[in-house]
């Protein structure tokens, strides 16, 4: 098992995730940042690599994404600040980001680098499930990297199964069909797609996220899922200060206290 799989075998509830975009808010603080995060409480974490065109992010983490590279960010830059991260951090790691520039970089390359410097996972939600499939789910399988899925509320059983069945660590679940950002609505709506998801039994757990913005909708969360995550509300947060990481213990402390 990779240490997500690990993970989820062990804890199976009110994990929390956060995710923060690798080059912002500069360059050589994505170690920093993740060290400080597993020490305030946080269970795994999703480094996003940038890209120009996040069509899946709402504004906020779209200007951390045009900030990290303008800072000089990309993936070659990211392996080299993670090439100490197993010396500093011990939870799992998953690389957030889009298609195009795990492809221009080379899928199998991509797959081995992170594996050598100690990623979990991966999700790239602009990659097709036919092309996972069928063209690199043995590079994943070989470098022993999680493929994260995702399922909105709109998704047909019949997909989610398959997506299940290709699945080994979790599925991630998105809150609603917008984009990051966009604070989730504590309705019986939700509640009724949570509730479907949790009915149809599957053998991967979900962890939810687009829209875990406070302790409400992290709780509404976990009450039918294994976790949640949180981006926006904590891409927002490393912009409102310039001494982060000494505040990073309170933001985890709205979530988990």
């Amino acid at each position: 098992m990779n240490r997500l799989q690990k993970l989820f075998a062990e804890q199976k509830k009110n994990l929390l995730s956060i995710y923060f975009t690798a080059g912002h808010p500069a360059l050589n603080t994505t170690v920093d940042i993740a060290e400080a995060l597993e020490k305030a409480g946080a269970d795994f974490l999703e480094i996003g690599f940038p890209y120009s065109d996040p069509v899946a992010d709402g504004p906020t983490i779209q200007d951390s994404s045009l900030t990290a590279l303008n800072n000089g960010m990309n993936l070659n830059v990211l392996f080299d600040e993670l090439a100490d991260l197993r010396k500093r951090v011990t939870i799992p790691v998953l690389l957030m980001g889009y298609s195009n520039p795990m492809i221009q970089y080379g899928v199998e390359r991509f797959c081995k680098k992170a594996a050598e410097v100690g990623v979990d996972g991966v999700i790239v939600p602009d990659l097709p499930m036919y092309e996972y499939e069928k063209l690199y789910s043995n590079k994943f399988k070989d470098n022993n990297l999680s493929n994260i899925f995702l399922v909105t509320p709109q998704t047909a059983d019949e997909r989610i199964r398959k997506i299940d069945e290709l699945s080994n660590s979790f599925i991630y679940l998105l809150s609603s069909a917008s984009i990051t950002g966009k604070a989730l609505d504590l309705n019986d709506t939700v509640d009724t797609y949570f509730k479907r998801i949790e009915d149809m039994r599957l053998k991967n757990p979900t962890v939810v996220g687009f829209g875990i913005a406070g302790k409400n909708a992290f709780d509404k969360a976990c009450q039918y899922n294994s976790g949640a995550i949180v981006g926006s509300a904590f891409v927002k947060y490393l912009n409102s200060t310039q001494d982060y990481l000494v505040g990073i213990p309170e933001f985890i402390g709205q979530f988990k206290n």
